[in-house]
This record gives C-alpha cells, structure tokens and sequence, in this order.
C-alpha cells in the first residue's frame, strides 16, 4: 500500500507499507482507491506547521480525507457492499486501505462521476453550514472564503433555496463561484461593499454567513456584514496560521450589539424532529450529497483545476502553500 505521510512542516513523503487483503475478517471491505481529493485549508495548515487541530494527529501523521475507490472483496458477514461497487470515504491519500462495513464508507450511484463523487464528503461538511443553521429558504446567504468548503456552500445555497452572493479576495475564484450559482460576487476590500448588500438583498441584509476562511480579516468581514440578529456559521479555524490579533474578535458593536449567533459547524447540528437515529447523520447526509450529483445539479467537477498523479502530490501542497488563488479543487490520481 502507498500512502502519504506528513513527518513535519513540508516534508511530505510517499511511503510504502504493508496491507494484508489476502484474509479479510467477517465485517472488512478491501478497496483499491482511485481518486482522492484535496481539502486545501486545513491540510495546508497542517503542511505548513501551523499550530495544530486540538484532538488532530500530531506529525507523523496522514493527510486528507477524501477518498474514492472500488470494492475489490468483502468480508463473509458484509451485506451492503460487494466486489465492485465504487464508494466514497474519509480515508486519507492512500492507495488502498481495509475498512469495517460499518464506518463511514457510502455507495456511490452509478449515474455519478468519479471526479464528483470524491468531493461529497467535504460538500456534505459545505451542507451541514446550512443544517446547523437552521437556513430557511428564502434567506440571504453570504459565502466568506471561496475555497473548495466555500464553493461547495456556493454550490448548494441555490438548490436548498438561499439567495447567495460569494465573497473573496481573488477575481478567479469569484468567477468561479458564478460558474458554480452563486447569483453575485464581491470583492471583501470593495469600499462599496455594504451598499452592494443592501442592493443584493433589497435592504433586508444578509441573514446567514457562511465563514469557511481562517484569517482574521475574513472574521471581521462575516461579523460586519451579517445583519441584525443574523447567524455566521464557522467551517473555518479562525486565525490558524494568522499573526497575532490587532482587534477584538467579539466586539461589542458587531456581536452583542447586533445580536449575532455564531455556531460552530462541527459536530452534530439540532433537529426540530426527532427520529430514533440521527437524521442526518454522515451516512444520511453523504447520500444526500450524492443524490444531488445524480440528478444532476450539483458538480463539483466544475471547479477542478488540477489533475495530478499521486506521485506529484507534493507540487499541489507547495501551491497551496503559496496561496495560489488558481488553485482550487484538485485530485489525485491512484491509478497506475
């Protein structure tokens, strides 16, 4: 088995390591990935030595956690899956992997491709933005941070019924959030960025920010912007990786005053009905994801800009390092 492996700050290395699938237990699926794919923000954190995830692997430690392959056996107790089926996980880059039938590992329908399918994970995480919420359609969304979380909540604010309107720091990257739905884009420094809202959103303001970047500045935009008792959902680590702070994150004319919900977009969000199991759990969610992808409304495909082996993984961490804003969603390739 080839697996990435992080030793420390920039020093990724492609390893070799055993895997026995020649005897798989009772509840063990054996699958050969094909793809995986890139979450550029916490994994360049995680490259670059930032400070590290509390409750994260320290070096040294796996990388990603997007990956999409092909069932190649299954154990004699498996039921749901067997010898061919593609399915998704939140396993790293790595070229095969065993895994037991009840972890996170979701089927992938047929009518879905392979380069969209690797992202229904993270577009899941982009998803449970809204869900924890509690977004009501009909509501104004600001995205803040286009980045591959940030584009897939641009992605899906249409479909659940949001009015959206992607905010960054990079011309590319606000284009290609208006390839992918959202219905206006702005630059976070323009001047006029205030009134351009108060247009958008013909003067009701913006009701939900979904803040998926870690610099401070970006805090600042989502804390201004929303409206009085709005909500920021954070799929972001503020400050990772930032210099210390000039300003007070809480403030009392953009939180108390204004009334602000901030909400965490971790863990398990709240449910106004309750089903026995969770219902949205990541198994639940995923195929939501997925179903989408089927029907052919959500393709994340779209927003690739790099296709590299596996082998070349290493130049995709450096741009990200970079902080190249060309750079959006990428894929590794397994296949030999």
């Amino acid at each position: 088995m080839k697996t990435a492996v992080l030793y420390g700050p920039r020093d990724l290395r492609l390893e070799e390591h055993p895997l026995d699938t020649t005897r798989l237990e009772a509840h063990q699926v054996h699958v050969d990935t094909c793809i995986t794919a890139f979450k550029i923000g916490t994994d360049r954190g995680n490259f670059e030595g930032a400070e590290p995830v509390p409750g994260a692997p320290d070096y040294p430690r796996w990388v990603g956690d997007s990956n999409l392959g092909i069932v190649r056996a299954v154990g004699s107790a498996v039921t749901r899956f067997r010898a061919g089926d593609r399915v998704v996980s939140r396993r790293p880059h790595q070229s095969e992997y065993l895994a037991r039938d009840d972890e996170l590992l979701v089927h992938v329908p047929d009518e879905v491709t392979d380069e969209d399918a690797v992202f229904a994970h993270l577009y899941t995480l982009s998803a449970h933005c809204y869900r924890k919420a509690f977004f009501t359609p009909g509501e104004n969304v600001a995205v803040v941070g286009l980045g591959v979380l940030g584009i897939g909540a641009v992605a899906l604010g249409p479909l659940f019924g949001a009015r959206v309107v992607g905010i960054g720091n990079s011309p590319v990257r606000q284009e290609m959030a208006r390839r992918m739905g959202a219905h206006a884009c702005l630059a976070s420094n323009d001047p006029e960025l205030t009134s351009r809202l108060h247009v958008f959103t013909d003067g009701v303001g913006i009701d939900l920010v979904i803040l998926t970047a870690n610099p401070w500045p970006a805090w600042r935009t989502a804390m201004d912007i929303v409206r009085e008792n709005g909500r920021v959902a954070v799929v972001a680590l503020p400050g990772r990786g930032e210099a210390p702070l000039d300003f007070n994150p809480v403030a009392m004319e953009w939180f108390y005053n204004k009334g602000i919900a901030l909400i965490a977009v971790s863990r398990s969000g709240g449910y106004l009905f309750p089903t026995p199991e969770p219902r949205f759990d990541g198994q639940r969610a995923c195929r939501h994801t997925l179903s989408l992808m089927a029907d052919g409304l959500l393709e994340p495909k779209r927003a690739i800009t790099h296709r590299l082996p596996y082998q070349r993984m290493g130049e995709a961490y450096e741009m990200a390092l970079r902080r190249d804003k060309n750079m959006l969603n990428v894929v590794f390739s397994w296949r030999e």
